[in-house]
């Protein structure tokens, strides 16, 4: 068979036939009077085994290797060509996102999309104050892609920079709270806490409604988190976690300023102040729990708050007992005014 038909045929064009005979691939067995190559069934046969070891990869000199070394084992090879593979793929998709992240931006020129491309870069440089500049200047200048600010924000170690891209997050509307909604089911623990920072800079209705939704998460610290966040807010579903969070010594301070705040409200205050009776009349609470409750009673205005702390300053913990009183104190004081 001439050249012309075994390319017709196995679909390798005449010239990459004639680079496979210079390179001792496939030799054509004969030639015609006229000095045409001329291929047989064999000849083709091992053409049809070339293209199917190039098809996974293997540069012509592994093919001629394979085909020619009786020694030749494909082990070794494969797992090569599937390293190389798993590499080409990570870059692709890199390039991928990084492609549809500047698409997103809806840049508007060129100079916009070397901006971004930019910003792109030095947000994963391994230069901390780099990534924290990129986060900052990503609101005034070209606007960072969200799903970039996202990602950066649930994998950022450094505090400063962690900050910075909150910030880049808030100013950027809600368009990254699905990602980081997502963040929230993370099966790390950091990015789930990362996460639930992140949407408590937030301020808009969709962020509450998640944190609302972050009060059943399975991660107790998403819980807390959501729970200080709401509380800043004003909502008042987190008051049974921020007294739990009390009573645990988990950043009790910060949730006794939250239930103060959320007690400014008066339908909320006396709530407030019967829950933590409640809490200080059960027998399993530790003596220090007791105290903090007393102290967190401190901050909560009105009736209840006030009779609870009366019949807490004749308790048998002195410390709570003294707290108690020292509290009524002030707070007839400014009764009285000057």
């Amino acid at each position: 068979m001439l050249i012309g038909e075994v390319a017709r045929r196995s679909g390798v064009s005449a010239r990459m036939l004639r680079h496979y005979d210079s390179l001792g691939l496939v030799r054509p067995t004969g030639r015609t009077d006229a000095g045409y190559r001329q291929y047989s069934s064999e000849d083709i046969r091992r053409i049809f085994h070339i293209e199917s070891l190039r098809s996974l990869g293997l540069s012509l000199r592994d093919v001629g290797r394979a085909l020619d070394d009786p020694g030749f084992t494909p082990s070794a090879l494969v797992d090569d060509l599937i390293r190389q593979t798993r590499e080409r793929i990570a870059g692709e998709t890199e390039l991928l996102t990084r492609l549809r992240r500047i698409g997103a931006a809806e840049p508007a020129g060129w100079e916009d999309v070397l901006q971004i491309v930019a910003l792109l870069h030095a947000l994963g440089s391994e230069s901390a104050g780099r990534r924290q500049r990129a986060a900052l200047s990503s609101v005034d200048e070209v606007p960072m892609p969200v799903e970039a600010l996202v990602e950066a924000a649930l994998s950022e170690t450094d505090p400063n920079v962690a900050g910075a891209l909150r910030w880049a997050l808030a100013h950027s509307g809600d368009g990254g709270l699905a990602l980081l909604a997502e963040g929230l089911g993370a099966p790390v623990a950091e990015v789930r806490k990362r996460a639930v920072e992140s949407i408590a800079e937030i301020p808009d209705d969709a962020a509450t409604t998640l944190l609302r939704d972050a009060l059943t998460n399975s991660d107790i610290v998403v819980r807390r988190y959501a729970a200080l966040a709401l509380g800043a807010r004003g909502v008042a579903d987190p008051v049974p976690t921020l007294i739990d969070m009390i009573v645990e010594k988990a950043n009790d301070v910060a949730a006794a300023d939250a239930l103060s705040a959320l007690a400014g409200d008066p339908a909320l205050a006396d709530q407030i102040a019967t829950r933590l009776v409640d809490c200080l009349a059960h027998d399993t609470v530790a003596p220090s729990a007791r105290r903090r409750l007393t102290q967190a009673l401190a901050g909560i205005p009105g009736i209840t708050a006030s009779r609870a702390l009366a019949e807490l300053s004749r308790d048998g913990d002195r410390v709570v007992a003294l707290t108690a009183a020292y509290v009524l104190t002030l707070r007839d004081c400014v009764g009285q005014g000057p």
